[in-house]
């Protein structure tokens, strides 16, 4: 009797595919596992001791800076006398510092700043205003905390507002992402307060005279 060994090797080949089927199964589940998406995570920010120095130079003002810091003169060709970029390289950011002597152009100088602080609205998720006050004393001030993925963290400025205006810009050297660098920006903030609360304007005689220190949230 002629055997078909056809009958015998059919099944053979049906458990095999089913095995393969559940090996193949079995591999995609371990798959699976190993290209789960995590959650985003940034690098850790180690951030240094809060020092600070005092800078002084021939423009008409004084303040404390961080040690961490680099203060420069503004090297851009249509930069004006006592245009200054206060450095912080570890953190690769920099608050731009331009100072202006009023000419009864006050309100002019209080209008650009406005706007050049509501540029970045667009950009902004909110932007807080904080004012400085001191009248015995005649020093004047106004800060923008933007917050959002802006351009501009910090913006400010600090006026006597009859002869001298200094406004500021926080800017950072990367595009904006206010998850990765929300951190940093809280930590030059006090940095930007403690400045604040240091600054000194030079009178005439070269006696000079303290801002305000209190601050009065708007």
């Amino acid at each position: 009797m002629k055997i078909n060994a056809y009958f015998f090797i059919r099944p053979f080949k049906s458990l095999l595919f089913v095995l393969a089927l559940i090996f193949v199964s079995c591999g995609n589940e371990e798959d699976d596992e190993i290209i789960t998406p995590k959650p985003r995570a940034y690098f850790r920010i180690t951030f240094p001791e809060k020092e600070y120095v005092k800078y002084d130079s021939v423009c008409p003002f004084t303040f404390e800076i961080p040690t961490y810091s680099k203060m420069e003169n503004d090297k851009n060709p249509s930069a004006e006398p006592c245009w200054l970029n206060l450095n912080f390289p570890k953190f690769n950011g920099t608050l731009h510092l331009s100072y202006k002597p009023i000419n009864n152009n006050a309100k002019a100088y209080f209008e650009d700043t406005y706007t050049l602080a509501s540029k970045h609205q667009i950009k902004a998720s909110g932007i807080e205003e904080h004012l400085f006050n001191n009248d015995s004393l005649k020093v004047y001030g106004l800060m923008y905390e933007i917050e959002g993925n802006a351009a501009s963290s910090v913006q400010f400025y600090l006026t006597d507002s009859t002869k001298h205006f200094l406004r500021g810009a926080l800017y950072f050297n990367s595009v904006p992402n206010i998850d990765s660098i929300a951190p940093v920006i809280a930590f030059i903030k006090k940095d930007i307060y403690h400045l604040i609360e240091t600054f000194k304007w030079k009178s005439q005689s070269g006696i000079l005279i303290p801002a305000a220190k209190a601050m009065k949230k708007k």
